[in-house]
Formats: C-alpha cells, structure tokens, sequence
C-alpha cells in the first residue's frame, strides 16, 4: 500500500511502498518555506564570520562594504549557496509565492558594479585562499545553476556574475596541480565536495580542460583508495562524510562498472547500515553541523545509488539509508537558531532536487 507522510514544515513529501520509505519530493510549497530561510538572511548582515585579512587600517570595513554581493547568511560561502538555493527554487518552482521576492534580491545583489567589487577584493594582496576550495566551489555551482536556465533574467545575472568565476575558475586551475594531498576532513576543506560542485561547472561551461583537471585530480588522489575508515565517523561538528563524498565523487568520475568494482574495495558492507547523526543542540553553531551532514550523506548515497544502478543489491538499501538520514533533519532546518537556519535549507534543497 502506497501512503505519504509529510515532514519539513509540513510539505515535503515522503512516498513509502509497503512500509519502507523510498523517496523524497519538493513541494512548492516546501520551495516557498525554504526560499523564506534565505530571503531573511541573504540581505542580514549582521551576525557576520569574516574570512578577512587586512592589508591595513584602511580595510577594517563592513561586511557588506566587502562584499556587496554576497554579505549575507553570517560568511560569505553561505551567502553565495543561498544564492544558488534560490536560484534553484526560483528555477524548479517558477509559480512560487516569493519569486517576485527573489528575483528582486538577484537582481540587486548580482548586479555588474556589486559583483565587480568582488573580483577586485579578490586580487587584492594576501587574497589567495579566501573561501578556498569550498567557497571557490560554491560559486561555480551558482554561476552553472545560471548558465544552464534560459530564463532571461538568469542570462542576465549569469553575464554579471561571468568575471567572478572566471577568475575562480582560474584559480582552481592554478591550484590543484600544486595540491599534492586531498584534504580528507568533515567540514568546509574537503576536497571531494569541491571537485564535485566544479564539476557541474566544468561541464556547464564546456570547460574540457578544466572537467579533465577535475577527473585526472579525483582519480589521482581517490582511485585506489581501500577500506574507507566509515566507521570513525561522524566528528562531532562534521557537516560532510570525508567516505561518502569521495564516493559520491568517483561515482560521477568512474564508467559504471568501474565504479562498482570501486565502491566495493573502499566501502565494502555499507549497505549494511549507517545511522544518522544524533543532534543534541541545535543552537551550537558546531553541533548543528550535524544536520548538514545527515543532509549531504542522503544526497551523497543518492548520487552513489545512481551509479550503482537498480539491478544492484546494493541500491535498495542505500536508497531507504538515504531517506532515513533525510527525514533525521529535515523536519529541524526552521529550528529558530540563526546558527543552522543560515545554511542548512541550502544542503536539503540540494539533496532533493539532484539526488
């Protein structure tokens, strides 16, 4: 028997078969109620996390004199994938209640001059690894998000928004050859969510020579890796699974058959059983992390279920491992706290319109 369940505000839809749940849906409702999380932060400048060096007296500025694009949603990678959410939104579920809304604050905050502003803080003296790689990868993911809708308005802040991916592009570039290790870590460094947001860059852009960087770096450092240590997860303020996003990764770099052969030898038995992340405060901005990663492990095993395809045994059970880790925070983004409602809706709205 076939039943629905509504969790997340009351309008994400979960379908279940016969008792086991087995997908998730975005309602547009659920698009209006997560664009309203980032409508109230994406222009709130204050509380702010800076990742400034100052050259000098001159530059003890405000947030938004710094960023007049993306001064928002407490740090500036948070600003710029509440962009991207958005977007998405704005994109998936055109006939939403906020998308006049949002297309006023597009139109406003990716604007040439504002954008302009941000190209040139970018080059200025010990700039090198602001927002490095995570923030970096956020951007491409907003500007392929552009690049790939047709909707005037989008070719327009697309156009805007070109110079500051260009060099970001460019910088990657500049960057990964140099970087002789992965960062393997739970939190905003990790390598493999990177390459997986520019990714979707290289290839939106038709930007062979750096989709080939990307899939020469990933299989260089992630190929022949072996029993993934998944059982030393979570970290206590993990928002990403350091297995799952390598996984998730080589699932998008290696030809099917490979990957399966692949997936075997780095997590063997993770159909077996992964339990979502237990959140004991989600007013601590680090233990709320916690939340993110039950969201981009649902999204991750997606991805790697995808590759695996439905005639693999392991599908089934990763996909119902995907939504319980879904459901675990779903239901927690409009918590009230600042601390999660920033950034979470971001990870949710990701892992269901692309799982």
């Amino acid at each position: 028997m076939v039943w629905v369940k509504r969790a997340l505000l009351g309008m994400v839809v979960m379908a279940s078969v016969q008792g086991q749940e087995v997908d998730l849906a975005l309602t547009d409702a659920a698009a209006d109620r997560f664009a309203a999380l980032a409508l109230r932060c994406v222009r709130q400048e204050y509380p702010n996390k800076l990742d400034h060096v100052m050259n000098g007296a001159g530059e003890v500025q405000s947030p938004k004199d710094l960023h007049p694009a993306f001064y928002g949603c407490f740090d500036w990678h948070s600003s710029v994938h509440g962009h991207w959410m958005l977007v998405r939104l704005l994109r998936e579920h055109p006939g939403m209640a906020r998308a006049a809304e949002i297309r006023a604050v597009l139109e406003e905050n990716l604007a040439p001059e504002r954008i302009a502003i941000e190209v040139a803080y970018l080059r200025q003296g010990n700039r090198r690894s602001f927002e490095r790689t995570y923030g970096w990868a956020w951007l491409l993911k907003l500007a392929a998000e552009l690049r790939t809708w047709d909707d005037p308005a989008a070719v327009r802040w697309a156009t805007a928004l070109q110079p500051l991916a260009d060099d970001l592009a460019a910088r990657f570039q500049s960057f990964l050859p140099k970087q002789t290790y992965p960062i393997r870590t739970g939190v905003h460094p990790n390598t493999a969510f990177s390459l997986d947001l520019a990714l979707d860059y290289a290839r939106a852009a038709k930007d062979t020579r750096f989709e080939a960087l990307i899939l020469d770096r990933a299989r260089a450092w992630f190929g022949r890796d072996r029993r993934g240590p998944l059982g030393w997860e979570p970290g206590g303020e993990d928002f990403l699974s350091p297995c799952l996003e390598e996984a998730a990764l080589m699932a998008r770099v290696l030809p099917p058959a490979s990957f399966r052969r692949w997936l075997t030898g780095f997590l063997p038995g993770l159909q077996d059983g992964l339990a979502p992340a237990v959140v004991s405060d989600r007013t601590d901005p680090k233990i709320v992390h916690l939340d993110g990663l039950n969201l981009s492990r649902a999204r991750a095993l997606h991805q790697i279920v995808a590759a695996l395809g439905p005639a693999d045994p392991r599908s089934a059970p990763l996909r119902r491992m995907a939504v319980r880790h879904a459901r675990a925070s779903l239901p927690h983004l409009a918590s009230g706290s600042y601390e999660g409602e920033h950034w979470l809706a971001t990870f949710a709205v990701r892992m269901l319109s692309e799982r």
